[in-house]
């Protein structure tokens, strides 16, 4: 099976291999709302045990592939599998397997943190001779458990958060569903429950995830789906997005001022996009991933003058996003 999975216009392959180690798969699928196409053909899969991102920009279909893989809205077309359930014909067994952190935290807020959690362990069935002590365990788990006798209107952002964090873990669910996990929290508290997420995943959940926050995907996914209008614009690992969607920009600063023959000769190299020059400045925007194309750089430098300094800066996330998905404000 290969790690990298990039979308082809028309259709998108998913994993060949449907064993056991698919959480979640989704074949074809296309949702309308009457004259707007939500969704168009979208297939990708999620493993057991990682971290797997939803990115794209306002309207892309993030919010309407997760109200689907939920169960809260049904496919005009197209098929969804979660933990091996189809989920149109098996909503309450799936239900019963996972775990939600929505945008709105949905909490009780005139109620104490313990009441917010007995409410969601009679909910969910949660054994009563192991109800105290899973509540005490996942409080403890976010901090909160000398909170446990606090109204929840008294919490700051964060505190609601893990508050709810801890709520969608009580019951032990396989996967979990974190739909802007960090919203509205604070810079300390985000990366406290970062570190809540990625300790869940060495206990072997597995988590689909949406964020606005790219640097959040850069820490926490282990892959990205990165959707546009419905459709699966790219989808990979975030070092290969960058190694293939991204521009390596290389500077280099010369002892004597740069020719017209050293940029010509640069603009003949295969992966160079752009050269711009400034006396015995020169950078050069590279794309693709050819790895020998820097030491070719030097070569051509190094025949007409000395090379002083080199230094490389490598794609980030935020420029692949940019790059696939346009700069336009969605609304």
């Amino acid at each position: 099976m290969k790690d990298t999975e990039f979308a082809k216009s028309g259709s998108h392959s998913i994993y060949n291999d449907h064993s056991g180690d698919i959480a979640i798969e989704i074949s074809n699928l296309t949702k309308r709302f009457e004259n707007v196409t939500a969704l168009d053909n979208l297939s990708f899969a999620v493993r057991y045990g990682e971290i797997f991102g939803l990115l794209g920009p306002n309207g892309s279909g993030k919010t309407t592939s997760i109200n689907i893989v939920s169960g809260l809205s049904k496919p005009t077309f197209g098929q969804v599998k979660v933990l091996g359930y189809e989920i149109t014909q098996n909503t309450h067994a799936v239900h019963a397997a996972l775990g939600a952190v929505p945008q709105e935290t949905a909490l009780y807020e005139e109620l104490t943190a313990w009441t917010n959690m007995t409410i969601h362990a009679d909910l969910y069935g949660v054994r009563r001779s192991e109800r105290r002590q899973r509540i005490t365990d996942m409080l403890n788990l976010v901090q909160l458990y000398e909170r446990r006798d606090n109204r929840v209107s008294t919490f700051s952002g964060g505190m609601k958060r893990r508050l709810a964090l801890a709520r969608a873990l009580l019951h032990d669910p396989k996967l979990l569903y974190l739909d802007e996990p960090t919203l509205g929290v604070d810079v300390q508290s985000r990366r406290a429950l970062w570190d809540y997420i990625l300790d869940l995943k060495k206990k072997g959940k597995t988590i689909l995830l949406t964020t606005n926050y790219l640097e959040e995907a850069n820490v926490l996914c282990d892959r990205l789906a990165i959707l546009d209008h419905g459709r699966l614009v790219a989808l990979d690992t975030t070092s290969n997005l960058k190694r293939r969607y991204g521009d390596t920009i290389i500077e280099i600063v010369t002892a004597s001022p740069i020719s017209q023959h050293i940029i010509t000769q640069m603009h003949a190299l295969s992966g160079v996009t752009e050269v711009h020059q400034n006396d015995r400045v020169l950078k050069i925007v590279l794309t693709g991933d050819d790895t020998s194309i820097i030491g070719k750089i030097i070569m051509v430098v190094t025949k007409e003058t000395v090379l002083r300094t080199i230094s490389q800066r490598e794609p980030n996330l935020d420029e692949i996003f940019l790059n696939l998905t346009g700069s336009a404000l969605r609304d």
